[in-house]
């Protein structure tokens, strides 16, 4: 079971009530042993309730921060005024004072932080030189309780921030960086599939279409005397490569990401067209259906219809003029098989590319299939089997 993800809003505000709780601790702990000895009952116990406040502000929002450090030097002033002449000034709030001045460098910012800085600094300063107890000619000493007081802690919540506004800025810069890696990556990819489209219209397709032209004028010629098996093939050869031609120029579109209005890749339901085709060039097809036709899902129509058009294309060069083709319906698979006689001159070489076989293969594996191809046994028929998954499982 994976960790839940800490919710770093709570994290802070119990960071914020720890340290609230220790200062209060540790004020009233040190005020506690060394005020009880110092101010009459009243006083000890109105400035023990006074720093039990304002430690407790500490936990407070950050918007506050400037109103607790205002109250944090105005206890520290208060303890000094109520002070019996002659007696020492005990420790306080010193705790407070130093919490409140880092709370105000790293949360306030601008006008807000100066003068909650500054109204730290008087309260020490007053704090002392109200005491009675340092003698005002001591005056670097005042200024060094000063900065010990407020002015350290309030540089240190400056640095904080400015550190975090930094590290949040390097991972937005990285952020960005990534972004415009991806774009680039984008770019040299669509640039790539345009280069290639350009390819393919300048070499097959002017290729493709040469001998369309080239066929319908044999066609033609041979017809106005007679028909004959050339004219057939010349008719199948110029209806195979006005086919090629149609899919090369959806490829091209697709290439382009430009699509012409209303085309679309074709699907099962064009297989009458792909059968009539190789039936032309000398093929003889049987299709069979098994279970009940659905539709399937535009990606799958086209991956499908493609595998059977690879598969009517390896019986047509290896085959012996003949091939059965089933198409079997399940609840979430469907599986084409083909089924033909390998022809007697066909030799098979092992170590051959067998590209057309990996492109089934590939076409397949893209919706969690399977593909099995091999000679019957005892037999002397190939057969190609792809089952699909349709519900992507």
């Amino acid at each position: 079971m994976s960790a839940q993800p800490r919710d770093p809003s709570g994290s802070l505000t119990r960071q914020s009530l720890m340290v609230a709780g220790f200062c209060l601790l540790a004020d009233t702990l040190s005020f506690s042993y060394e005020g009880s000895q110092v101010y009459p009952p009243v006083s000890y116990w109105c400035l023990l309730a006074g720093i039990a406040l304002v430690d407790a502000a500490l936990a407070s929002s950050a918007r506050l921060s400037g109103v607790v450090a205002l109250a944090q030097a105005a206890l520290a002033v208060a303890g000094a005024l109520v002070l019996p002449d002659g007696s020492p000034l005990p420790d306080a709030n010193d705790a407070g004072m130093l919490i409140a001045a880092y709370r105000a460098g790293a949360w306030l910012s601008g006008r807000p932080a100066v003068l909650a800085l500054l109204s730290l600094a008087a309260g020490s300063i007053g704090a002392r030189t109200l005491g009675g107890t340092t003698d005002l000619t001591e005056w670097r000493s005042i200024l060094l309780g000063a900065v010990k007081e407020a002015l350290l802690a309030w540089l240190v919540g400056r640095y904080t921030t400015a550190r975090g506004a930094h590290i949040a800025e390097l991972e937005q810069r990285a952020v960005r960086e990534r972004e415009t890696a991806r774009q680039d990556l984008a770019h040299a990819i669509a640039e790539d599939r345009s280069a290639i489209a350009r390819d393919l219209h300048d070499v097959i397709a002017h290729h493709v279409s040469a001998i369309g032209v080239h066929a319908g004028a044999a066609r033609l010629g041979l017809a106005a005397k007679e028909a004959s098996p050339v004219s057939t093939a010349l008719a199948a050869v110029e209806t195979s490569s006005r086919a090629a031609l149609l899919d090369l120029r959806r490829l091209l579109d697709f290439l382009h990401d430009s699509p012409a209005e209303g085309a679309r890749q074709p699907g099962l339901r064009d297989l009458d067209q792909l059968i009539q085709a190789v039936s032309a060039a000398g093929l003889e097809t049987n299709v069979s259906v098994q279970g009940a036709r659905q539709e399937l899902e535009g990606s799958l129509d086209i991956a499908v219809y493609r595998v059977v058009q690879e598969m009517l294309t390896n019986a047509l060069r290896h085959g012996d003029g003949h091939v059965d083709i089933t198409l079997c319906y399940g609840t979430s698979r469907i599986t084409v098989t083909a089924v033909n006689p390998i022809a007697a001159s066909e030799r098979l070489v092992e170590d051959s590319p067998h590209r057309g076989l990996e492109g089934i293969s590939s076409r397949v594996g893209m919706f969690n299939g399977f593909v099995s191809y091999g000679p019957l046994p005892g037999e002397a028929d190939w057969k190609i089997s792809a089952t699909f998954s349709m519900d992507g499982t």
